[in-house]
């Protein structure tokens, strides 16, 4: 017992030494605030005093916090508030007063709330790392090498789970198939969703006849068994070894960024997201790349990135990152892209899945 209390008083003392608390508990403020308080209710105090504003803040995290706890655990949050603030006091005669204090009673029944929640998050911690574990065996084991092509990738969840897909795969014809997709939303749900795309997408692409066909059956598979508000975009492209044209599908992706030089040009969508409406349309598209030549895949984790201010990274800013490592290897250019994000956001926790995907053409 006493080796235990000596590594705690070891742990308090490195935790208050680290010299970042100031940084953690005004990043964990702002969290607190953006996920309890909604868009319109932010919106609603931005135009407010400071007083006027405190006190709605106040009302509102304390209203939200209570519509999201359990009943029981709402009821003792309650009454250890009217604990707290109600501290009678009864006076006999002129020599004897009674004070009574349930401030103690208040705080251990927050206790008590404290330690089911965190006993809840411990549990679902435990599930959410195995599937964790799961979607790491799912993602590449390593970047693939093929003729006249240099690919890098990489990706990395909001939370311990996440709704970006990257895959290599094989695609009709022989041809390696390129996959980087964005389920909507993020968390269990979106991994969940993102598992079923990435293995329809590795049961259909071998043998569609084209990418039209591809983005139709997927489309279908999606839509049916789909959830409410639950879709996937996808940016979907198949090289061969030798040869210098892409072929591309677009589903309601990001445009991805073609570098020629100084140049940029981009490969819109060509149709909506996949599993949104029944019966979509989808068209292929194709690419030649020239040596040197870059294409640069995202998610718009990366875009819609945000610092302390409030201020996303945006499609501007990445596009001169893209330029500025035009001429570097595939992998070298990603990490000099991603590390442009992550200055800009200065240690802000992402709020979105972030993905990206380089293909650089290297033969002639």
């Amino acid at each position: 017992m006493a080796g235990d209390d000596i590594r705690l008083s070891k742990l308090v003392l490195e935790d208050v030494r680290g010299g970042k608390l100031r940084e953690a508990y005004r990043r964990d403020l702002r969290d607190i605030y953006r996920f309890y308080l909604t868009d319109d209710q932010r919106e609603r105090v931005a135009g407010m005093g400071h007083f006027k504003r405190f006190f709605w803040v106040f009302a509102w995290l304390a209203r939200n916090l209570l519509l999201r706890l359990a009943p029981a655990r709402r009821i003792l949050l309650v009454v250890a508030a009217v604990l707290f603030m109600f501290r009678p006091k009864w006076t006999l005669g002129t020599h004897f007063r009674f004070d009574l204090d349930f401030s103690q009673g208040a705080f251990l029944l927050v206790l008590i709330v404290l330690m089911l929640e965190l006993k809840d998050k411990l549990l679902a911690r435990d599930e959410i790392e195995v599937a964790r574990q799961v979607q790491l065996s799912l993602l590449p084991k390593a970047q693939p090498s093929i003729a006249g092509w240099d690919l890098w990738s990489a990706t990395t969840p909001a939370n311990d789970v996440g709704g970006d897909l990257i895959d290599y795969l094989d695609g009709a014809g022989g041809r390696m198939g390129i996959a980087l997709g964005d389920v909507a939303g993020k968390g269990m749900g979106a991994a969940l969703l993102c598992a079923k795309l990435q293995a329809t997408l590795r049961a259909l692409a071998p043998a569609a006849a084209n990418l039209e066909a591809l983005g139709a059956s997927l489309n279908g598979v999606l839509e049916r068994s789909g959830l409410d508000n639950r879709y996937a975009t996808l940016f979907y492209a198949e090289i061969s070894a030798g040869s210098s044209e892409v072929l591309y599908l677009n589903a309601g992706h990001n445009p991805a960024l073609l570098v020629r030089g100084d140049t940029i040009e981009t490969l819109a969508a060509s149709s909506l997201p996949l599993g949104m409406l029944p019966g979509i349309a989808y068209a292929q598209g194709t690419a030649t790349l020239r040596a040197g030549d870059q294409l640069v895949l995202y998610s718009d984790g990366i875009t819609e990135a945000t610092n302390a201010s409030g201020e996303e990274y945006g499609l501007p800013r990445l596009q001169s990152a893209v330029r500025a490592a035009a001429s570097l290897p595939a992998e070298a250019a990603a990490r000099q892209i991603l590390g442009s994000a992550g200055r800009f956001v200065e240690g802000e926790k992402p709020h979105d899945d972030q993905s990206i995907l380089i293909l650089r053409r290297t033969g002639a």
